[in-house]
């Protein structure tokens, strides 16, 4: 059991948690994932390390609530537990000097940028971030994202904070004004493809970090499988990142909408 070290509310229905995991804080990198479980028969949710803090022994998990099993994980309080707590899984970011690179993050898809996104700049690269989402209420991290970023752009649907449009205005703002060398983009999984087509056009190197339906997270259930560069991968334990030019986010989408009714 892992034990509830601080609750903050982010935005509406997202909620950050400091976690009690040190093992998980001392060897999780960018890009690395948990699942986690509360109750005996609860469902297992995968959601990727936002930060960790070796010191205190604690990883940071932001969580929005859809459907049942996310509400009652978010109703949780300081000084509560997390019944099951795998990880760290998956495959961590590459991270190097490609000298420009841009994080394109829509949502709660912001959260596991964050890490992403200072490695980067860690790593001696410009890191120009483009937050998006529908309104303003629900831009999450942005403070922390202007810490280090070289530039912070805000895109939100209706245009109620920064500019109004879709993550794409933006990230074809930064394209056509300077030389782009990565593009990492998180976020809904059409938000990630229309990103993708875009990049594409310009010949922009490309990263997805994808976020499927998942249950065991070693690979085994095949729940998380894609098409990636018309092979069949696991998200689990090939990705989550994978070559955004090379997934077949149409049959993601697909797969990913079979479950709505049940979220």
């Amino acid at each position: 059991m892992n034990k509830i070290i601080k609750k903050e509310i982010l935005s509406e229905n997202v909620v950050r948690f400091a976690v009690e995991a040190p093992l998980i804080a001392k060897s999780g990198k960018p890009g690395h994932f948990v699942i986690l479980k509360i109750g005996k028969f609860g469902e297992r949710i995968p959601l990727t390390i936002a930060d960790s803090d070796i010191q205190n022994g604690t990883i940071t998990l932001i969580i929005q609530q859809v459907g049942k099993s996310s509400r009652k994980i978010c109703a949780l309080n300081e000084g509560e537990y997390i019944d099951d707590l795998v990880g760290p899984l998956g495959r961590s970011t590459h991270i190097e000097r490609f000298g420009t690179v841009v994080c394109a993050c829509g949502g709660v898809g912001t959260a596991p940028m964050y890490p992403i996104a200072r490695a980067m700049k860690r790593a001696g690269n410009k890191v120009i971030v483009v937050l998006a989402a529908r309104t303003e209420g629900l831009i999450i991290l942005e403070k922390e994202m202007r810490s280090f970023a070289d530039e912070v752009m805000i895109m939100t649907d209706d245009g109620s904070y920064g500019q109004k449009g879709l993550v794409t205005l933006g990230v074809e703002q930064i394209i056509n004004r300077e030389k782009v060398d990565l593009c990492v983009t998180i976020g809904p999984a059409v938000m990630m493809k229309f990103v993708s087509l875009l990049t594409g056009k310009y010949e922009i190197p490309t990263v997805a970090s994808l976020n499927t339906i998942m249950v065991d997270g070693t690979g085994m259930c095949g729940a998380c499988r894609v098409t990636v560069g018309g092979k069949t991968r696991f998200v689990c334990v090939d990705g989550p990142e994978f070559d955004a030019h090379q997934v077949n986010f149409d049959e993601m989408l697909m797969r990913l909408n079979a479950y709505k009714d049940y979220e």
